[in-house]
Order: structure tokens, then sequence, then C-alpha cells
């Protein structure tokens, strides 16, 4: 009797292990999307539906991975990162087990979920082990290439380990080097925008959307581009209408290459119900851009970011912007309050929260170079040039001030196209602030350097992106350094 229902155990394991697969049928690309429009109650439930109409399907162990992934990336909740980062682990072993090893998915899966937890290991600070991760990933995509060369969804994975490993910051590169990982961040966009344009017309077009969510991180936050505004808005476009995470990275996109209107249009436009998850940062980009705008209203979503955030990030930052608003309209004691919470409030992991800090604890700011700075992050440059036109710098007390003013009008003449103008005043603000701790000078250096590197003189734009690389000690030095260095790279020089 023993023996025979062990023999009926036996035939139903192998039964369900031959019958394991990863099929993407209607169900896992309706949950696949769900996912990219950030409706995770909607995801699960398929989710959960697809396990129980094929319980051997390995798609679903993908998808619960993307839930966490895309959750972490809303909330970038540290708490929420520790409870959810063991998953990893047995997720890697389920896919392992899956017998279909014959499926372009079997080492794809596995190779997604090492590269989306590394990733996430990265934004929290486990440097060491995000690059171990993305590392497994990138052999992974490698070897499921050269079995299924005509599976696109490798060429993801592998333009963003190119990219991850290809523009690691100078103070990381010791780790890379350990796990003897090189990547190439130019090539890396290169293969990103080629699968934009290729996917399409594949059975593979569901990954289109996520395609364009790294295509905007990579041009706006690692290249800096200011001038491809209208081409990744274009790419946006064609997302799902009732997608938030559309909405966010149309604000995101507009907000960072100073196109304000857009920017507070767009984030007003968010879909706001119980079936998407909460993301904050909408509340942060929308109460900078009403400031830079000068609107009354400002407070209410920077207030609104500081209550649904649960992150490091930006908290230092936003009671500042707070505090400016409030000194701007004239409220001294508001602003002395939320001067208090920048010291003791949020966190220092963020450069953003440490150049907070640091402003928090100086002299307070000249109102009009304190204008003329939100003016010109909104895209205001007459209304900000218009600010400082009577500006003289004789009449400024403090040599930080005078150092400002000949750099906030370099970079206004630079993006009035008035190119003479702005390296005269950029040349200024290097002379005054090359000895002291404010980033103005190095960037100025850095800028210059953008500026011949775009006429061709590369012997002087090497120049000016050494100067920067030269200027130690100051505000936002690492990322100041990093541009520098990606410019010398560019040059190959």
């Amino acid at each position: 009797m023993i023996k025979k229902h062990l023999l009926i155990l036996c035939l139903l394991f192998c039964s369900a292990a031959a019958n394991a697969s990863f099929i993407f049928n209607k169900n896992c690309a309706d949950a696949y999307n769900a996912i990219l429009s950030l409706k995770m109650t909607e995801a699960r439930q398929i989710i959960q539906l697809e396990k129980k109409q094929n319980p051997q399907n390995g798609m679903t162990i993908l998808l619960d991975n993307y839930v966490d992934y895309f959750s972490l990336l809303a909330s970038d909740s540290k708490a929420d990162y520790e409870k959810l980062k063991d998953n990893k682990s047995g997720r890697i072993s389920a896919l392992e087990d899956n017998t279909d090893q014959k499926s372009p998915y079997y080492l794809y899966a596995q190779a997604e979920v090492y590269l989306q937890w590394g990733l996430c290991k990265g934004r929290f600070g486990d440097y060491m082990s995000s690059a171990s991760d993305i590392k497994k990933a990138g052999n992974l995509f490698k070897e499921n290439a050269q079995k299924f060369p005509d599976f696109l969804p490798n060429q993801k994975g592998i333009a963003l380990v190119n990219v991850v490993f290809g523009s690691i910051p100078s103070n990381l590169k010791s780790i890379t080097q350990f796990l003897g990982m090189k990547g190439d961040a130019q090539l890396g966009i290169k293969q990103m925008e080629q699968l934009r344009v290729e996917l399409p017309k594949t059975k593979y077009s569901y990954l289109k959307d996520e395609v364009v969510f790294f295509v905007c991180y990579i041009d706006i936050d690692l290249l800096h581009h200011k001038n491809n505004y209208d081409k990744l808005i274009s790419y946006i476009s064609g997302m799902d209408n009732q997608s938030l995470l559309k909405t966010y990275l149309q604000g995101y996109v507009a907000a960072k290459t100073a196109h304000n209107e857009d920017a507070i249009r767009f984030l007003e436009d968010s879909p706001e119900s119980a079936q998407y998850i909460k993301l904050p940062a909408i509340y942060y980009l929308l109460g900078n851009a009403k400031l830079n705008r000068m609107d009354t209203d400002a407070p209410n979503a920077l207030n609104k970011y500081l209550r649904e955030y649960k992150g490091v990030n930006f908290i230092k930052d936003t009671y500042l912007k707070l505090g400016y608003f409030y000194l701007l309209h004239n409220d001294n004691e508001k602003y002395q309050y939320y001067l208090k919470l920048v010291r003791t409030k949020g966190y220092t992991a963020d450069e953003k929260d440490k150049q907070a800090l640091k402003e928090a604890n100086d002299v307070r700011p000249d109102s009009d170079l304190l204008k003329a700075r939100f003016y010109f992050d909104g895209g205001y440059y007459l209304k900000a040039l218009a600010q400082l036109k009577n500006k003289n710098v004789y009449s400024l007390r403090l040599q930080r001030d005078k150092i400002e003013l000949y750099y906030r009008l370099g970079r206004i003449y630079e993006n009035t196209d008035n190119t003479n103008d702005a390296l005269i005043n950029y040349q200024q603000t290097i002379n005054l602030g090359k000895a002291t701790t404010y980033y103005y000078a190095a960037n100025a250096a850095l800028r210059i350097g953008s500026i011949f590197e775009q006429k061709k003189d590369y012997t002087r734009a090497a120049n000016f992106y050494h100067q920067a690389i030269d200027m130690k000690d100051h505000e936002y030095e690492k990322s100041i350094e990093n541009d520098a260095k990606e410019g010398l790279k560019r040059m190959n020089r």
C-alpha cells in the first residue's frame, strides 16, 4: 500500500514537472501591463488567477518580481526593501527548478530577477551586492543571447547592464574592478534606442513601455540632455493613457528639461484612485514646479510629498523649499521654522539633501538671486534675467552672492544662446569661486567644457573638464566630477 502511494505521488510530481513551462499568455500580458501602469492590486489579482489556472507557468514568478521592483521604485521605502529583498533567492531557486530549460525565458527570467534586485540594492546603498547581482544578470543575458539570438528581450537586459557598469561613479569603481566587470554606457544607450525602434514590429512589443521608461531615465539622469524634450515626450505618448507611470514620466521629463508649464499640467492630471499605488514623487515634482512659477499653492504639493513619502531622499530639500517659499513671501517665522526642520529631519544620503542642510546652516540667500534660481529652473529665462538686470556685483556684501550672481547670469545666457556672455560670466565665477566650497565654480568649468565640446574645440573643452575635476571639497563634487570625466571619455581624452 505504501509503495502504491509513493508511486502515485511520484507520477503526480513527474506530471507536474513535465508541464512546467514559460508561457506569456493573455493573463501574463494583462498583469504586466497593469504593473507598468502601477495598478498593483489588479496585477496581483491577475497573477493569482494565472497561478490557479496554470500553476506551473514560470512567468508568474517573474511577474511577482516585477510587482516588487516597481513598488519599491514608487515607494523608495527602505523598510519595504528590507521586507521584500529576501524574495529574490526563493524566486531564483523556483526559476532554476523549472524544467522548461529549452525556453528562451528560462535564463531570461533568472537574469531579470537578478537585474531588478541589483538595481534596487544599488538604490538603497547595498553596492557590493548590487554589483554582484547585476554581474550575474549580465552573464545570464549573454548566455541566453548565444542560445537564442533572435530573442529580443535579451537586448534590454544587455543594454541596461552596459549602461550601469559603464556609468559607475568613480568612488564605486573599485567594486566593479574587484568583480572584473566593465560596461560601455554609450553602447548600452544605442542598444536601448535600437530596441525601442525594433520592438513594435515584433511579438515582444509588450516591452515597449518599459524600454521607454529606461530610455527616459538614461537620457535625463545619466546623459543630462536638456534638448530632447520633444523626442522623449513623443516616446511617452504611445503609453497607455490610464497609466500612472505615463503621466509621471511626462511630468518628470518636462520638469527636468525646464518645460515647467507642461510639467504642472501633466502632474496635475495624474490619475488618483485606489487602483494605483502611491507615487509621492509626483508631489515633489509638482511642488517644485509650482515654486518655480511662484504659485501661492506650492506648499500644498510639497507638504503632501512629506506626508506620503516613506523613503530617505529629498526630505531636507523639501523642507528647505518650503522655507524658501515663506522667505520670498516675507514670512520670517515660518522660514525659520522650516530651516529648523531641515536641520533635524531627513537624511543626507542624496546630494540634494546635503546641499539643503548646508544652505540651512548658511546665511540666508539674497532674494533676487533666489527668485532668479527658481525662474531659471522652470525655464523662465527672461524672468530670471529681469530679476538680476539691476543687480550689481559690488552691491552684494557676501562673496558667496557675488559668485552666484556671475554663475546665474552664465546659466541664463547659455540657455538663451548668448554664448559669449555665458563664457564671460562663467569665467568670472571660476576666478572668484575656485577656492570656495560652493559648487558654482566647478559647475561653471563643467559648463564651459560642454560649450567647447559642442563647438568641437576638444582641447579647450578638455582643459575646462580637468579644471572641474581638479576643484575639490565643494558641493555636488561627485556628480560634477563624474560628468566631467564622462565628457573627457566622449572626446577620448
